[in-house]
């Protein structure tokens, strides 16, 4: 077999040549192996029979050698996966990133070691059966569902959707992963909001757009204060303007029931991303909540893509959306309602449509309004 003696002759060899002679068989035989390309069913039969003699019997360093080279081989069996696995030692990650395949018995034997590292390599792989990920996806790891969420081989749906989704209410690395995948649904990193990038707080409220939502709980104190909406938005500008971010915290506390921590947060977000929701949450339109957010937001040369993408999503996203987005970050709702089919968006976007509204974000004439109007304000005030 490969150009080797008869496996009669490698057991006298193994048992009457001592360590040194068995290191140097195991290497040669792992070696030959794995440069035999693709062997007949016979050979592989053969080899395992072989190297199951071999490794018992070698010293440490030769195992973890012969492992390395064995591992590089073009087909392996279980039984090879297994011995692989066994002796490799720290070369083991790098073998189970690269290995074309590998059997479920072998990930599963890892997984029940629970080996964090080792099974974060897993989980990274693409074409792992169910078997195997609803082992993965049972492990209590930060590494491994930061790897899963990163996967874009893996579908999330059903009851992966769900650990993904609550993953990432505790983990912000979890949370970024997803918010940049196409396939998941941005809504659901709702409680992440705050702890997500600038550009991954935007698609977390334009998946709210042309969509409808459960009644969310705050809705009823909403109403109550929705007469006074044109009311909220001056006083909102007025302490933007004058810098007054303090007594911005303390008039957000009164009206979201947020506690102040996190309307503080709201209040000194300079991309103004939170604070769009609590404008449209309360029924602001888009000619008075730009000019809050004129003056609330600092962008910079981004400044007019900025507003223009505010100016849209007010036209495309509900009030009432909006207020059940502001439950999400109280606790008060079940976020997976909105997988069910009566919860989807109306229309999903196209390129087309995304090219255009990037092509040109500052010619938007909702925009140049509010700008307008501020303008004739500050012109009358150095009067």
């Amino acid at each position: 077999m490969l150009g080797f003696q008869p496996y009669e002759t490698f057991q006298l060899l193994i048992e009457t040549g001592g360590v040194d002679r068995t290191n140097t068989l195991l290497i040669a035989a792992c070696d030959a192996y794995a440069r035999r390309g693709k062997p007949t069913v016979p050979e592989m039969e053969q080899f395992e029979t072989l190297a199951a003699r071999l490794f018992p019997t070698a010293g440490p360093q030769a195992r973890a050698k012969g492992a390395a080279i064995l591992g590089r081989a073009e087909v392996l069996s279980p039984a090879l996966e297994q011995l692989v696995v066994d002796n490799i030692g720290e070369d083991l990650i790098p073998f189970l990133e690269t290995a074309a395949e590998l059997s479920d018995q072998t990930m599963l034997d890892i997984i029940a070691r629970y080996d964090v590292p080792a099974c974060a390599t897993l989980a990274a792989r693409a074409n792992l059966s169910n078997v195997v990920l609803a082992k993965l996806f049972q492990m209590n790891s930060r590494k491994v569902y930061r790897a899963l969420a990163a996967n874009t081989a893996i579908t999330p749906r059903g009851a992966y959707l769900s650990a993904l989704a609550r993953s990432a209410q505790m983990d912000h690395l979890v949370a970024e992963a997803l918010g940049r995948r196409k396939d998941f649904d941005a809504a659901l990193l709702a409680p992440a909001f705050f702890d997500l990038s600038d550009s991954h707080r935007i698609k977390v409220i334009q998946a709210f757009s042309n969509r409808e939502t459960p009644v969310a709980p705050i809705a009823r104190t909403i109403e109550q204060l929705s007469v006074a909406s044109a009311e909220l938005t001056k006083a909102l500008m007025k302490l933007f303007s004058e810098n007054r971010r303090p007594e911005v915290t303390r008039l957000l506390a009164q009206i979201t029931g947020l506690d102040e921590v996190r309307c503080g947060q709201i209040a000194h977000d300079a991309t103004g991303a939170a604070l769009f929701v609590i404008l449209r949450a309360f029924g602001a339109t888009a000619y008075d909540g730009l000019k809050v957010l004129i003056h609330a937001t600092s962008h910079d040369t981004e400044r007019s893509k900025a507003l223009a993408d505010y100016a849209t999503l007010f036209g495309t996203v509900s009030s009432e959306s909006m207020a059940y987005l502001m439950s999400a970050w109280r606790g008060e709702v079940n976020l997976l309602e909105l997988s069910k089919p009566q919860y989807q968006p109306f229309t999903q976007p196209s390129r087309r449509t995304a090219a255009a509204t990037t092509a040109a974000p500052a010619q938007n004439p909702v925009v140049e309004q509010a700008i307008e109007a501020l303008a004739r304000i500050g012109a009358r005030r150095a009067s």
